[in-house]
């Protein structure tokens, strides 16, 4: 038995039913994720006074994720960033895949998993968590890609305030594949994140061209913007980086123990005292400062998503990994099974 509540959020254009699953824990804290896409739409977390506020960017329709949005909430994939001219080469064949950022493939292609619709049902209740699965064929050559590979995405919300996302699949060909949940943050609910303050257990970055390609280089990030060993401001060097627009968009490369589960980095927001810590066990993670947001999308409450009003924290191999033999494998082979943990926790403030 569970006690996810289910309701219908809507239906694609040719008749299909996509389901909303609303988990809840004793403490208040409340995630709302959808078959569309297998997005988290909503995420309501207490501050510091115990109002509960909407931490992530979404939509309360449909119709506003299927008018386009920039990846808000999404699961990517199959290949979640960038691959440089949208080609690689494995076992000494080259593919060739959609391409949607310039020439280049980003987060999957032009109808990567965050356009799909995932059958969901919720996990069977065990103390002190509820969950949603949600599953998904993607059928060799889609977007490119080769491999029919099952994929299953697990949420689940517990008591610890922590939303767990659990990645599992398997494929019947060679393949490549890296993961995320591509969910925009902003701990204060509105406004910019600039203030947000942040740290992140990462050493070094992957350096990239003026069209965020990695050049295979793993520099270290001391005396650079990218350094967040010690808690700063997530806007305090803004002025020290020159892409344009201004912001953060790029790969750290964390500093691990091992290959476990690992808490990674820590963000607080101090005007309402909410923090968050990012468990997991990949050895990357995208900051992005949501430097292409232009105004033109409102969502939860009226929220207005502006330039710099949200961040990603996207747990994940490094870009365009296929390309850089020097860079953790990406390779997935049929009999393998590829996992990935990831963790948002919000600890009481």
């Amino acid at each position: 038995m569970s006690n996810v509540q289910i309701e219908e959020f809507g239906k694609l254009p040719d008749g299909s039913a996509v389901k909303r699953y609303t988990l809840k824990n004793k403490n208040g804290v409340v995630a709302k994720v959808i078959e569309y896409g297998a997005i988290l739409s909503e995420l309501w977390v207490p501050d510091r006074n115990g109002r509960l506020g909407n931490v992530v960017a979404g939509f309360d329709n449909l119709a506003q994720y299927l008018r386009g949005h920039p990846f808000f909430g999404a699961t990517t994939g199959r290949y979640a960033n960038r691959i440089a001219k949208g080609r690689f080469t494995l076992e000494g064949k080259e593919y060739t895949l959609a391409t949607n950022n310039g020439p280049n493939a980003l987060h999957g292609g032009l109808k990567g998993f965050d356009k799909q619709l995932w059958k969901g049902e919720p996990v069977p209740a065990k103390a002190g968590e509820q969950g949603v699965r949600f599953t998904y064929l993607s059928k060799d050559g889609e977007e490119g890609y080769p491999g029919n590979l099952n994929v299953t995405v697990t949420y689940t919300l517990n008591d610890d305030n922590a939303l767990v996302i659990d990645y599992l699949a398997t494929t019947d060909k060679t393949t490549i594949i890296n993961l995320t949940n591509h969910s925009y943050f902003n701990l204060a609910g509105s406004g910019d994140i600039l203030n947000h303050e942040l740290r992140v257990n990462a050493d070094r970055y992957t350096p990239v061209n003026d069209q965020l390609i990695p050049t295979g280089e793993l520099a270290p990030v001391a005396g650079t913007p990218f350094d967040f060993q010690q808690t700063t401001k997530i806007g305090a060097r803004f002025d020290q980086l020159t892409n344009n627009p201004r912001g953060y968009d790029h790969n750290l490369v964390l500093k691990r123990n091992g290959i476990g589960l690992e808490a990674i980095a820590w963000v607080t927001e101090p005007t309402t005292g909410r923090r968050m810590e990012v468990l997991t066990t990949e050895p990357g993670m995208q900051l992005y400062t949501g430097n292409f947001l232009d105004g033109k999308l409102t969502g939860i409450g009226g929220v207005t998503y502006k330039q710099h009003s949200a961040f990603c924290l996207e747990t994940q191999h490094f870009p365009d990994s296929p390309n850089h033999p020097n860079f953790p494998s990406t390779i997935l082979a049929p009999g393998e099974t590829y996992k990935s943990k990831t963790v948002y926790r919000f600890p009481k403030p």
